[in-house]
């Protein structure tokens, strides 16, 4: 609710501030006495002395957006449980129901079924995995205009294997570009910069830090696959990646 409150405050002209929420953690953690009226005096307390972090407020239309995004999400993981609950329990008794478009599935199932009392146990499923797919298809409908009616989004997906949920995704994660001086700290508000353990004469770099929009870091992931494995025209794209690819892996 803290993007609601923001809007609401500041809509009343009040000095409304929203504070990143990793930092203050490490603040409330210093206490063993975790109360409600505690944090809020270590809050009041950061906010005096200034040791917080003001953390950027997404837009209205970023965040509608975004919730198109996060229940297409959601809709594809229940289908996709859904797929795997029917295949599983069916594969018990004797029924291997192959991989094959997702559109054709709940049809191979009742084809392949020649056990009555067990295709009325699987129908329900069938239909709700069915009436999943209706629903997928009006949301990547809407998410899809939304993408052809932004300039910023019919810019990104002219790079190849960049698509409509990616060039989303990416939008609303940046939501307003000129807040930043320079393209570097895109990486880091999604998690893509490596963790750094700097200490005297040590210094080390381990994995990605995988903090921010973990939806824009998959996205962004299938993206550079798609380059890397699908896209077949040559490109000065795919070849940078090819050659990075070669040096230090596919991952």
């Amino acid at each position: 609710m803290a993007a609601w409150l923001h809007a609401g405050l500041a809509g009343l002209g009040l000095p409304a501030i929203c504070i990143e929420v990793r930092q203050m953690r490490v603040f409330a953690k210093a206490s063993p006495v975790k109360t409600d009226k505690r944090d809020a005096h270590l809050i009041a307390q950061a906010m005096r002395t200034a040791l917080f972090k003001a953390t950027h407020v997404k837009t209205d239309a970023s965040q509608r957006l975004q919730l198109l995004l996060r229940h297409r999400q959601s809709m594809m993981r229940r289908n996709r449980d859904l797929l795997n609950t029917i295949r599983g329990t069916l594969k018990a008794f004797g029924y291997r129901i192959g991989a094959g478009k997702s559109s054709l599935f709940a049809r191979r199932v009742r084809e392949e079924l020649d056990d009555a009392e067990l295709l009325g146990m699987t129908e329900p499923l069938l239909k709700a995995y069915e009436q999943g797919l209706v629903i997928l298809a009006d949301l990547y409908a809407q998410l899809l205009c939304a993408a052809r009616a932004d300039d910023i989004c019919r810019l990104l997906m002219s790079v190849p294997g960049v698509g409509a949920m990616t060039a989303l995704a990416f939008r609303t994660g940046v939501d307003i570009a000129s807040r930043f001086e320079k393209s570097q700290p895109f990486g880091a508000i999604f998690g893509l910069t490596p963790r750094t353990y700097a200490s005297g004469e040590v210094e080390q770099r381990g994995r990605i830090k995988k903090c921010g929009d973990g939806m824009v870091r998959w996205l962004l992931y299938e993206a550079a696959n798609s380059v890397l494995t699908r896209c077949k025209s040559q490109n000065w794209l795919r070849d940078w990646a090819l050659n990075v690819a070669r040096r230090r892996g596919m991952r």
